[in-house]
């Protein structure tokens, strides 16, 4: 979905969202949608929130089933689960058929922050972030523009990190960090490795081309594990 104009009232946003005018409120406070002034709200941080729940009202798994979903479809073992839970997140993934379920069972293991750079403070940035490989997918996105960076952030780095580099909050910047509180070798891990990873993310760009190849590529990685 497309919206017109840089930014939507907090009212027409909740009409978007098919929410109320005080939960809207609430994504606000949270972080999840970005205000720019009082009553707007920043356009295209619905269009993410929206992108990242096409499985409608699907309930988000917490951030370390998350994380082993992923191990999983990526063929690891997720060794900070239990036996129990483990199997039946198995049995959950073998279930899911659409990659807008799969993006929305997903989307809380981490959280997005969209920033602008110096191309200096960019190449800094990259050393600090795991990254995953878009190459995988047939796409060149986010390190291939100068002043362009994509990946995964130690949440508990972030701050540092903005203030140290010098990165300005813009919802429609070229910098786009993904702070996970998980152990974040892991994450470094999956990232340099896993072609699952890289599909959610692309499956949850603004760009209708980035997004349809993660799409077709989920499509194929929950096939895969069905079989």
């Amino acid at each position: 979905m497309s919206l017109r104009g840089e930014f939507v009232s907090t009212e027409e946003a909740a009409r978007i969202l098919g929410v109320t005018v005080q939960h809207v409120r609430r994504l606000v406070d949270s972080g999840e949608l970005t205000r720019i002034a009082r009553g707007l709200i920043d356009r295209s941080s619905v269009e993410r929130y929206l992108t990242e729940r096409q499985g409608g009202r699907t309930r988000a798994w917490a951030e370390h089933t998350a994380w082993g979903a992923i191990a999983l479809l990526s063929g690891n073992t997720p060794a900070w689960l239990g036996p129990v839970q483990a199997s039946r997140l198995r049995s959950a993934l073998r279930d899911i058929t659409d990659p807008a379920d799969i993006l929305a069972r997903t989307r809380d293991r981490a959280k997005v922050h969209t920033f602008t750079a110096h191309p200096a403070a960019v190449t800094r940035l990259m050393d600090s972030m795991a990254v995953t490989d878009h190459a995988a997918l047939g796409l060149a996105i986010g390190p291939g523009e100068p002043g362009a960076a994509e990946g995964y952030l130690a949440a508990d780095t972030l701050d540092a990190t903005v203030r140290s580099l010098g990165l300005r909050n813009d919802p429609d910047g070229d910098v786009v960090i993904r702070s996970t509180g998980f152990d974040f070798d892991v994450v470094t891990d999956l990232a340099s490795r896993s072609v699952t990873l890289a599909a959610l993310d692309a499956a949850a760009s603004l760009d209708p081309r980035v997004r349809g190849v993660g799409q077709r590529a989920l499509a194929e990685i929950l096939e895969g594990y069905r079989r």
